[in-house]
């Protein structure tokens, strides 16, 4: 990893990324595209060491209270954010000054910081977004090797949810020929249902590759699943949108059994209850 000095910090829509790059291994990662200039190796971690400082000086000064959002890019609680803390920090900045916040992840670090998050959520409001892919637990390892399993993410979304904080799960990317199966479907769905997530984001039964990311996937590929990534190329060749032949049959399953269990499953709606500063109902309470 390597220290700067950052000289922003939010996006306009109040995002922040503490961290540059990643260390988890998914064979999929869309942040290694080219697209977003990365100047250093990808696990090369550029840590933003001034990041509560800028932080703070903007939300002190901030009249309009809202969510802030982190992990879009890079995940806030990769290993070395158990020595830095400075995702907790910024959470403790964020509950301080009463501010919303929405945190997408896929470790189970973020348990260390509960007290925080249930302390943002009485004053305002705080999502947790977790991100699953693969219910079989051998493929996860494979596909997401330096991070905790899918079923111990579905034990921190129980966990957070028995502390009344709401879940959105990402259930992408679906792989072809790999994870783009019924039983992945169900097995997923299955234990979202059990952790009572407030909603699913799936856009559908595929992935997308850009230029960069694209080129590691093959070679991730290669590795795990010989001959497969010859496959992907003849059937889809430099496509962006890259959608498996199971998508009619995948996606009926997941918005009907949405329906049936009233999860939230269409993306815009995911999204507007993320960027919520708080809901209708703590509204009220409020006022």
């Amino acid at each position: 990893m390597h220290y700067v000095k950052a000289k922003t910090l939010l996006t306009k829509w109040n995002g922040m990324n503490i961290y540059r790059g990643c260390t988890h291994g998914c064979i999929y990662c869309d942040s290694r595209s080219n697209c977003y200039n990365f100047d250093h190796k990808f696990e090369d971690i550029e840590v933003k060491e001034n990041a509560p400082e800028l932080l703070e000086n903007i939300l002190k000064s901030k009249r309009n209270k809202c969510m802030i959002s982190t992990g879009s890019m890079s995940d806030p609680y990769m290993p070395i954010e158990m020595k830095l803390q400075l995702t907790r920090k910024c959470l403790e900045i964020i509950e301080k000054y009463g501010f919303g916040a929405t945190v997408i992840t896929k470790s189970d670090l973020i348990l260390r910081d509960l007290d925080v998050l249930k302390s943002i959520n009485k004053k305002a409001k705080c999502v947790v977004q977790m991100t699953l892919t693969t219910y079989d637990e051998e493929l996860c390892k494979k596909l997401e090797p330096h991070v905790c399993t899918t079923k111990r993410r579905f034990e921190v979304l129980k966990i957070l949810n028995e502390n009344n904080i709401p879940t959105i799960v990402w259930f992408t990317p679906i792989l072809p020929y790999i994870n783009d199966t019924k039983e992945n479907m169900q097995g997923i769905l299955d234990d979202c249902i059990k952790s009572n997530v407030k909603g699913i984001i799936c856009f559908n039964a595929g992935m997308t590759l850009r230029e960069g990311d694209r080129e590691y996937y093959y070679s991730q590929l290669d590795k795990l699943f010989p001959n497969l990534s010859q496959k992907y190329i003849k059937n889809y060749g430099n496509s962006y949108h890259v959608v498996s032949k199971n998508n009619d049959e995948l996606m009926d399953i997941f918005n009907r059994t949405c329906e049936e269990h009233h999860i939230i499953c269409n993306p815009d709606e995911c999204f507007r209850y993320t960027s919520e500063y708080v809901e209708e109902d703590n509204q009220i309470k409020l006022f």
